[in-house]
Parts: structure tokens; sequence; C-alpha cells
């Protein structure tokens, strides 16, 4: 098992106080249906408490899982399910199925997609290849595989499905870079979870689109610099959140600013 950790270029939160004021949220069809997806088969595996990437790194970008809040309930997912990094964020509800030695009965585990299991074509698909395409694969914090099945299962048959995320608090950015070049890191998302589009707008500018770095981490070159800022994000669902005012005008990269949430 190959879990591809990154290491993440942004502070951790700072100490200053979160700024957020007008806001206004706007659901597409999609988004006001239900959102729970069928279930559908996979494998897990899990890693370790003592390994380092259970707190710090992940191919998302969300650095520290304890201090941003996902704690133990995370997943890094196969090739098929990461999609690029594109469903970072996005939330899962996941059980233990047909083996009665080791799964525990009538248990799920809801978790967030932080990170990516990278395929080893070193192996076949049911040797150390357990990510490599087309295999839907879940790797799980043991802290998390324990509570649907013994760990003595190790390569555990699951079964999955795309759930709405429900978070405390609102969406948090956290400002990197330097001079002219902003990047963001756009955590804890509720709704779908996952971001597909952003933008940024200060003071003196209009709205401007933001490109994916990685995981979720967008970026662009502008001189944002002494002015306010506010952020436009539509998550995978089509929903459209805009925080107006997020980052005060004084404000420097390392810092994170919370603004509004999605409807969850």
């Amino acid at each position: 098992m190959l879990l591809l950790s990154l290491l993440v270029a942004f502070a951790l939160f700072s100490p200053t106080p979160f700024v957020h004021s007008h806001y206004n949220w706007s659901p597409s069809s999609s988004s006001t249906s239900n959102f729970q997806s069928e279930w559908r088969p996979a494998r897990a595996t899990y890693y370790a408490a003592a390994d380092p990437r259970d707190v710090v790194g992940g191919a998302c970008g969300y650095g520290d899982l304890e201090r941003n809040g996902y704690g133990k309930a995370t997943a890094g997912l196969s090739t098929v399910l990461f999609d690029k990094g594109q469903i970072c964020g996005a939330c899962y509800e996941v059980r233990c199925v047909e083996d009665l030695r080791w799964c525990i009965p009538g248990t799920s585990i809801i978790v967030t997609a932080t990170n990516f299991c990278a395929p080893n074509y070193g192996f076949d698909l049911d040797g150390g290849g357990h990510c490599n395409p087309p295999n839907a694969h879940f790797v799980l914090p043991i802290e998390a595989f324990e509570k649907i099945a013994i760990w003595k299962a190790s390569n555990m048959p699951i079964q999955y499905r795309r759930i709405k995320c429900r978070k405390e608090g609102g969406v948090r950015f956290t400002l990197g870079g330097s001079g002219i070049f902003l990047s963001v890191l756009i955590s804890n998302v509720a709704g779908s979870g996952d971001i597909v589009a952003a933008k940024v707008k200060g003071s003196r500018t209009g709205w401007l689109p933001m490109g994916r770095n990685w995981g979720q981490n967008w970026h662009i070159n502008a001189d944002l610099k002494n002015q306010p800022l506010s952020f436009e994000m539509t998550s995978g669902d089509g929903a459209t959140l805009t925080s107006y005012n997020v980052a005060p005008k004084n404000w420097n990269f390392g810092q994170t600013f919370e603004g509004k949430q999605f409807g969850s």
C-alpha cells in the first residue's frame, strides 16, 4: 500500500480572528435534492496511527488534519475515485460487508476524502497493487477502520456511498504565496464538500477566476494586497456560495479566515 503524501506549503491556522460578513448562497436543483448515492462495492485497508502521514500532509493539501478539524475521519482514495484531486473534500459513508468473521455488524463510518492512494504497478491488483486501476479502494486510519472491522481483516470488502458533508463553522480560506502570487487553501466545506470553481475579488478589482493548483489549493497572479478579499465558490453539486470581505484590508500570507457555509 502506497499512500501518496504531499507536504503543505501553507502556514497553519493563525490566531487572527475570523472575519465574515455578507454572503449569498444559491443552491442548484441538484443541491436541494437527496445527495445520497447508492451503495457501491470497494475494498479498504488501513495505516497505523504512528505513521506521520496521519497528522500532516495529504494530496488534497489540508495540512494538519487534526488541527484543521478532519481528525481521523479521513480517507485516501484510489485513482478511479480520486479524480485527479477534484473529489477532495467529498464525504462518504463506508460499511464493512460480506465477511462475518471480521465485520462489526450494524456499523458504518463517515469519512472525508483528504488523500490519494497511488497505484503501484509493480504488484498485481490482488497483491500490493490495491489502488491500481480499476480498483475502487479506500485507505483509512486504523482508528476509523476499527469502527467497522477487526484490524486483523487487513484488506476488507466494503460498500461506500457519497453523502452530504456536515461541518462546524464556515468555509475556511488559508492564504499562501508571496508578492502577487496568491494561493488559497479552501477547507471545511459542507454540502457536496468538493469545490469545482473559485473566484476572488479585491476592493479594487472585479471577480477574478482562480485556477486549481492541486487538491483544494487555488491560485492566481494578481496584486491584491491592501484590499479586503471576497470569495465565490461553486461546489460539485452546482451550488454557489459568495462570502464578502472575508479577509480584511491588512491580511497577510499564512493567515486563515472563515466565511459562510454551504447548506447541508
